[in-house]
């Protein structure tokens, strides 16, 4: 099957008729949001900003077509904060800002038992100046608090210019620069304009030589530009970035985050069994009783009975 044909078996139709993928754009939604862990949102302007872990929503209410990136962020300062990106200023969108926070504070709250700290990012294209919104929904005895960044605050003159020198003398881009690559085209103001600043920002990220950041940037250029992006754009983007790259860069990352857990899962069961050990020994437990008892090798418990005496030993 030809890739335009498996392009348009994915496919699904925005508002104005034109076919997206999004299957594709999901993924790419996922793997972009992973890549973010450790990095900061400092890039919009928004303070105490570092991402320390990114959950995927599953909010089946919100819909795929909503420029946004499709993940729930974990800040360094315990908080949980989810993205939204406007560019055009409605009093109503707070109504859908509310259904965000109701689903995502309930699914917390079935987790962990609790509410957590939650914060709504509102980032708007350069087609909203700071001062033409309201960040607040004072409604008496219930307020809403957004925070804003304003895209129109970035010169995208300057970023392509930073960009391009670094990138023709062979200088590694940093997070940020990735970062003001992938939001590039919304720094500028109108569709037409947006649009050719994605063919531009495509262009620019085909010179990149490190695979993983080419693959990142271009990943977010396709849930950053969602509402702008031509069908040509996505089918060079794609072409690249097919699905069973992305799938197999997300299912790696999947594998190593169940790995993980494993492996932190065997350290806290051995170390609980350590504990058992030393505590046999000190009731006066022999050694070979231990290890026939915890299924630990004589020489296992022998060097955490050396352990255990030569702690013993420093804290008295």
């Amino acid at each position: 099957m030809q890739k335009k044909e498996q392009i348009g078996e994915i496919a699904r139709y925005r508002r104005d008729g034109t076919r997206v993928a999004y299957q594709n754009k999901d993924i790419s939604s996922k793997r972009f949001g992973e890549s973010l862990k450790g990095g900061s949102l400092e890039v919009y302007g928004i303070k105490n900003s570092k991402i320390v872990g990114v959950r995927p929503t599953n909010l089946p209410t919100i819909e795929a077509k909503e420029l946004r990136l499709d993940n729930l962020f974990e800040m360094e300062d315990g908080s949980l904060a989810i993205i939204d990106y406007e560019s055009k200023y409605s009093e109503k969108n707070k109504v859908k800002y509310l259904g965000y926070i109701a689903q995502v504070s309930k699914r917390v709250y079935n987790e962990y038992g609790e509410f957590r700290p939650l914060r709504l990012i509102i980032i708007y294209t350069a087609d909203i100046e700071r001062g033409a919104t309201n960040p607040i929904l004072d409604m008496g005895g219930f307020a809403l608090r957004l925070e804003e960044a304003f895209l129109t605050e970035l010169n995208p003159v300057l970023i392509r210019k930073q960009i391009t020198e670094k990138i023709d003398q062979d200088i590694p881009l940093t997070e940020e620069d990735q970062m003001k690559l992938v939001i590039y085209p919304l720094t500028y103001r109108g569709r037409k304009a947006q649009r050719e600043a994605v063919s531009e920002a495509i262009d620019i990220a085909e010179t990149i030589k490190d695979d993983e950041q080419l693959r990142k940037v271009e990943s977010g250029l396709l849930v950053f530009a969602d509402k702008i992006i031509s069908n040509r754009d996505i089918e060079r983007i794609i072409g690249r970035l097919s699905m069973t790259k992305i799938e197999r860069w997300y299912d790696e990352r999947q594998k190593e985050a169940v790995e993980d857990e494993r492996r932190k899962q065997q350290d806290k069961s051995r170390s609980e069994k350590e504990e058992i050990v030393i505590k046999l020994l000190r009731s006066g437990v022999s050694e070979n009783q231990v290890s026939e008892g915890t299924g630990f090798t004589i020489e296992e418990v022998q060097d955490l009975a050396a352990k255990y005496n030569k702690k013993k030993k420093q804290t008295e």
